[in-house]
C-alpha cells in the first residue's frame, strides 16, 4: 500500500461526501499501512472525524501530528506499535482498541489511561480500574519525587542549587522507586515528568496529578481482577486496593513452635505472609473453593541483566485460568480464560522475535497446558495466546522448558507418552509452527519432569505413578522413538521398583531430591554416583546422600521444588503446612552422613480459618515454589487460594 490518497478516503469514509471535511467515520483497516502512510497533511483535513479504524496494518508508530482533535474512537488493534505516547494528541478519546500489538507492555496500559483522561473503555472493557491504579501510583510517585526534591536541595548552597537543578532529573529517575518491576517503565516514565514539572516552577509549585477522578461507584461496578481473601499485612498496603478486599488484622504464624534447624545449626528463615488470593474463582466469586490449582512458576529474569536479579512475577494455573501475579503488591497483572479448559502445569521461556523493519525484541512467553492435551502459547505482555500445540490425544500433566534450548519443550501426558517439541520462533505474524522431535515412551503417567542439571541436552528424568526413570534425548541419535534407558530405585533390590514418585528436582547440579518412595521423607540422591553405577543395567538403586523429614501422609501429588542457588528444598502437606529446608550444610558436609532424616529449618503454618473465610475450615498446599533468590515464595492450595510470603 502506498500513501494515502483523497479518493481512497473519501470511498472508505462515512458519511460518503466529496469533501474530506464532512466525514465522521473512517475505515483503513487491512490495508498494510506502514506508519510513513499516515500523511499528517492530508489526514489533518478531516475536520470533523470522530471515529478511526487503523487495525490490521503494520504500523509501528503514530504521527505526532495527525490533527484529529474530535476524534472519539480509535481503533490500533494488530499493528506493531511500540509506544502509545503519540495519543496524547486525541484528548477527546473515549474508547480506544489497541489488542494484538505484540510490543506494548503494562506499562503502556497506564500511560494510555494517564495521557487520555475521558476515556471509557479499553479493548472493550471499562478503563476506570485502570485509571484508578494509574490515580494511585501517581499521588504516590508525585510525594516521592517532591520529598526528593527537598532533600536533594537542602544538600546545596543557593548557589549550587541552581547549577544543578537539571541534574536533579536525572537523580530522580535513577533514586526513586514505587511499585512492582512490570511497571517500572512507567514509573520512570512519570518520575521524569513530575521532576521536569519541580524543575520548571523551582520547587515553588507541587506537581498535581493530571488524572480525572473517577465515580467510585464506576470502580465497584469493574470487575476485579481478583478476589483476594485477605489483605497484605494492614501498613504496606497494595497498588490497586479492590472494594473487595479484606484485611486480614489476626496476626499470621509464621512458624510452629521454635525456629527448627539441623542439630540446632540452621536458624529459621523470616518470611512474611504478604496475599491470600482467589483469582482463579469461577465469576470471582469468593465463595469457590472448590477450583483446583495446579502449578505456578517464577518468570525468569531474563532482561536484568546482573547476578542474582530474580523476578517477582509468577504464574499460576488451575480451572480454566492462568494467571499472572506481581508477588510485591498482589496485582493480577494478566489472566487468560480458556472455557472448558482445566489447566495443569505452566513453564516459562524467552524468545527473540524481528518486527517487519528488522528491530529485534525479547519476548517472555508462557507455555500453558491440561485436560485438553493442548499447549497454549501465550505472550504475557500483550496479553493473548499466539500458539496452540495439539500435543497429545489426552491430557498433560506437565511440561518444561529445556534450560539449553529456548525453544525446545518437553511435554508429559496421561497417554503415557512424553513428547519433545521445537516450538520454533514465531513468524511475522506472531504465529507459531511447532515440529515434534522426539517421543519418550513410559509405562506409567508422568507425573514431573527434570532435565538432568549436569547434561540436560542429553538426559530427562521424570517422576512417574511408577518410579522414576530416565531417557537419552540427545538429537543426534537415529531414534526418534525411545524407550525408558534406566529407572531408578530407592533401595536395594528389585522388589522397591514400581513406587510413585511425584516429586522431582535437582538441588545443584548433581544432587536430586525425590519424593514419594518412602512415606515421611524427602530423599537426596547423587545423580553422578549412581550413574557411574550404572554398568549396563536397566534398574539402578541410587546413591542416597541424606533424607529429610516430611508429613507421615500417605496422600500424594505434593510437588516438591527447589532453590539451587539457595541450597533450599521446598514442600507442602495436607494440614496447610509448608516444609523448608536449608540442605547447603549437606551439599557440602563429607560422608557418612546421619542416617536419621534430617528435621525441616522451618515450618510454615496456614492462617487461622477465621483469618481468611468462615467457610474455609481446611486446606492442602499441594505446590509450593520461590523465585531463584527466594525472595518470594507462592504456594497452592486445593481449596482455590494463592498464598504468597516474602523473606526478609
Amino acid at each position: 500500500m502506498g500513501p494515502l490518497s483523497p479518493r481512497l478516503l473519501m470511498q472508505r469514509g462515512r458519511p460518503k461526501s466529496d469533501r474530506l471535511g464532512k466525514i465522521r467515520s473512517l475505515d483503513l483497516s487491512g490495508l498494510k499501512l506502514l506508519s510513513e502512510h499516515l500523511d499528517p497533511k492530508l489526514l489533518s483535513r478531516l475536520t470533523q472525524l470522530q471515529e478511526l479504524d487503523l487495525s490490521n496494518n503494520q504500523l509501528e508508530t503514530l504521527p505526532a501530528n495527525l490533527g484529529l482533535s474530535h476524534l472519539r474512537i480509535l481503533r490500533c488493534a494488530n499493528n506493531q506499535l511500540g509506544d502509545v505516547t503519540a495519543l496524547c494528541q486525541f484528548p477527546q478519546l473515549e474508547e480506544l482498541s489497541l489488542e494484538g500489538n505484540p510490543f506494548l507492555t503494562v506499562s503502556d496500559n497506564l500511560k494510555v489511561s494517564f495521557l487520555l483522561p475521558k476515556l471509557r473503555k479499553v479493548n472493550g472493557k471499562d478503563a476506570s480500574f485502570t485509571s484508578c491504579q494509574v490515580e494511585s501510583l501517581n499521588r504516590e510517585l508525585t510525594s516521592r519525587v517532591t520529598a526528593h526534591w527537598e532533600k536533594f536541595m537542602a544538600s546545596l548552597s543557593p548557589e549550587e542549587a541552581e547549577k544543578a537543578q537539571a541534574d536533579f532529573v536525572r537523580s530522580a529517575v535513577r533514586d526513586v522507586h514505587y511499585g512492582p518491576e512490570s511497571l517500572s517503565e512507567f514509573t520512570q516514565w512519570r518520575v521524569w515528568m513530575i521532576s521536569e514539572e519541580l524543575v520548571a516552577s523551582g520547587g515553588t509549585q507541587r506537581p498535581e496529578a493530571d488524572v480525572p477522578e473517577k465515580s467510585l461507584k464506576a470502580t465497584i461496578a469493574q470487575e476485579p481482577r481478583a478476589r483476594p481473601v485477605a489483605l497484605k499485612r494492614p501498613d504496606d498496603v497494595p497498588l490497586n486496593l479492590s472494594p473487595n478486599k479484606r484485611v486480614c488484622t489476626s496476626p499470621l504464624t509464621q512458624v510452629e513452635g521454635c525456629p527448627m534447624g539441623f542439630g540446632g545449626s540452621q536458624p529459621a528463615l523470616k518470611l512474611e505472609p504478604l496475599h491470600f488470593l482467589q483469582c482463579h474463582s469461577k465469576n470471582n466469586s469468593p465463595e469457590d473453593l472448590e477450583t483446583q490449582l495446579w502449578a505456578c512458576a517464577f518468570e525468569p529474569a531474563w532482561e536484568e541483566g546482573c547476578a542474582g536479579a530474580s523476578s517477582q512475577t509468577v504464574a499460576t494455573c488451575g480451572g480454566e485460568a492462568v494467571c499472572v501475579i506481581d508477588c510485591q503488591t498482589g496485582i493480577v497483572l494478566h489472566k487468560y480464560k480458556a472455557p472448558g479448559e482445566e489447566f495443569f502445569s505452566v513453564a516459562w521461556t524467552a524468545l527473540t522475535v524481528v518486527t517487519h523493519t528488522g528491530h529485534k525484541k525479547r519476548w517472555s512467553v508462557l507455555a500453558a497446558a491440561g485436560l485438553r492435551g493442548q499447549v497454549r502459547l501465550l505472550h504475557v505482555r500483550a496479553g493473548f495466546c499466539c500458539g496452540v500445540v495439539r500435543a497429545h490425544k489426552k491430557a498433560i500433566a506437565t511440561l518444561c522448558f529445556s534450560p539449553t534450548h529456548e525453544t525446545h519443550l518437553f511435554t508429559a501426558s496421561y497417554d503415557k507418552r512424553i513428547i519433545l517439541w521445537d516450538i520454533g520462533v514465531p513468524n511475522q505474524d506472531y504465529r507459531f509452527q511447532a515440529s515434534q522431535l522426539l517421543t519418550l515412551d513410559t509405562t506409567s503417567t508422568p507425573l514431573r519432569l527434570c532435565p538432568v542439571a549436569s547434561c540436560p541436552d542429553a538426559y530427562l528424568l521424570a517422576g512417574c505413578e511408577g518410579g522414576c526413570c530416565c531417557w537419552d534425548v540427545r538429537l543426534e541419535q537415529p531414534q526418534k522413538r525411545r524407550v525408558c534407558e534406566v529407572e531408578f530405585v530407592f533401595s536395594e533390590g528389585s522388589e522397591a521398583s514400581g513406587q510413585r514418585v511425584d516429586g522431582l528436582a535437582f538441588v545443584n547440579e548433581d544432587v536430586v531430591a525425590s519424593k514419594g518412595s518412602n512415606l515421611g521423607t524427602i530423599c537426596l540422591w547423587s545423580w553422578s554416583q549412581t550413574w557411574v553405577g550404572r554398568g549396563t543395567q536397566s534398574t539402578v538403586a541410587v546413591v542416597i546422600l541424606a533424607q529429610l523429614q516430611w508429613s507421615p501422609t500417605d496422600l500424594a501429588y505434593f510437588s516438591l521444588s527447589t532453590c539451587p542457588d539457595k541450597g533450599i528444598v521446598l514442600c507442602g502437606d495436607e494440614e496447610g503446612s509448608v516444609w523448608v529446608y536449608d540442605v547447603r550444610h549437606i551439599l557440602t558436609q563429607q560422608p557418612p552422613l546421619p542416617a536419621t532424616p534430617q528435621a525441616p529449618t522451618q515450618i510454615l503454618k496456614w492462617p487461622q480459618p477465621q483469618a481468611l473465610s468462615h467457610t474455609v475450615t481446611k486446606t492442602m498446599v499441594n505446590t509450593v515454589v520461590a523465585n531463584p533468590t527466594f525472595t518470594y515464595l507462592t504456594a497452592l492450595t486445593d481449596s482455590n487460594i494463592v498464598a504468597i510470603w516474602k523473606r526478609h
